[in-house]
């Protein structure tokens, strides 16, 4: 207990001193050890690149995530290290009621056909909206947030060792300053009032006294120095490491950038989709035939991953589609041959589509009254429409 005690009293004397030490330094009254330029440099660069990078993790979490009340509940499940429960997402929700609202509607009706058709390419966009949120969790924000959270702690941590053992270096200079001070003083002007031998003996002890504060104050500030020394290289390489630091955020800010690209090309895909099927539906709503005014399914998506969602009723007509398209096509006039480079991996719907890998290149072309969505691609023997989207056509 005795231990105890007088170590929390020498621990609150520290503190006491080195709180003196920074006042007195901020009203002017104490010199301050600079610290190295370079040294001074590497921490500006870390406290911009801290602050910045709590400014881009909040508003990316804000970007994908606009509801706040959601971005508290992931919080809170991260800070308690549980799984955040499945939450469908907007368009996936959206995609759920139309289906329901066609059931009840009657599924063979105009509006129910349409309603299934726009459901079922609305709850694919929540899809990808979904593989968008995991992998930009994954890949950028949960770097983002371990930097912040561990390399900065670590940082900070050692920052404040540093700033405690500069203040006890100026702590021990002020006090050599003074030892010495007084012991020149001493020195300067002896006291010859009295001439007893006792005085005599009192002044050469005052002066061995004064040159013993004078050696013990020397040793305290070799001893400060070290260690100020020590610490300052400890946290110069842990500042260095910010280099390191801005490489990996830049990894994952392309990682970011492609699941961006990824998802935007889902999308656009399945909206050019969705156009057409409208548009057949349009098409089929002017015939006379009482049966044509049902929208044809929609087709299948390269980007669907898994099963398909429960609740959709839509029927397998659209797979007896005739597969001879292609043949017609290719047998119109020809117009404007040219190199593509492939952006992205495609999967041919149909044997009338040309399957694609991604950095590949092939030969397209168009004919007359084609889809302006679409091209001919020839790879080889291989030849089938492939969609524009995926594509970088080449000069």
């Amino acid at each position: 207990m005795d231990f105890n005690v007088k170590k929390l009293a020498s621990g609150a004397g520290v503190f006491f001193t080195r709180a003196v030490q920074f006042t007195e330094e901020k009203l002017g009254q104490a010199e301050k050890t600079e610290l190295d330029p370079h040294l001074e440099n590497l921490i500006t660069r870390a406290d911009s690149t801290k602050n910045w990078t709590e400014k881009i993790l909040r508003q990316t979490e804000v970007l994908l995530q606009p509801n706040p009340s959601a971005r508290i509940e992931e919080f809170i499940y991260d800070k308690l290290d549980k799984k955040l429960p499945s939450r469908m997402t907007n368009p996936e929700l959206l995609g759920q009621y139309m289906l329901e609202a066609a059931n009840d509607f009657g599924p063979g009706t105009p509006y129910g056909s349409t309603l299934i058709t726009v459901g079922e390419y609305q709850k694919r966009l929540g899809g990808a909206e979904r593989e968008l949120l995991q992998t930009s969790a994954a890949t950028f924000l949960t770097p983002l947030r371990n930097f912040l959270e561990g390399d900065w702690r670590t940082i900070s941590k050692e920052r404040r060792l540093m700033e405690n053992r500069r203040l006890d270096l100026d702590i021990c200079k002020a006090r050599l300053k003074k030892a010495k001070q007084a012991e020149a003083k001493a020195a300067a002007a002896p006291d010859f009032q009295e001439t007893r031998p006792r005085n005599y003996v009192l002044s050469a002890s005052a002066s061995a006294l004064l040159s013993e504060e004078v050696d013990k104050a020397e040793h305290e500030l070799r001893v400060a120095q070290t260690e100020f020394d020590r610490q300052a290289e400890v946290t110069r390489l842990l500042l260095e490491g910010i280099s390191s630091t801005h490489l990996n955020h830049l990894r994952c800010l392309q990682d970011f950038a492609e699941a961006q690209a990824t998802y935007y090309a889902q999308c656009h895909h399945y909206m050019q989709e969705l156009q057409r099927e409208l548009n057949k539906c349009a098409n089929a709503a002017s015939t006379p035939h009482p049966t044509a005014a049902v929208c044809p399914d929609p087709v299948s998506s390269a980007f669907l991953s898994g099963p398909s969602s429960p609740g959709a009723t839509v029927s397998s007509s659209s797979s007896q589609r005739p597969s001879t398209l292609a043949m017609e096509q290719t047998q119109l006039p020809v117009t404007g041959t040219r190199k593509a480079k492939v952006l992205y991996d495609y999967d041919a719907h149909d044997a009338s589509e040309l399957s694609l890998l991604a950095d590949e290149l092939i030969t397209v072309h168009t004919v007359p009254g084609m889809d302006p969505d679409w091209l001919i691609g020839e790879r080889g023997n291989q030849k089938g429409k492939v969609p524009v989207t995926y594509l970088e056509l080449l000069s």
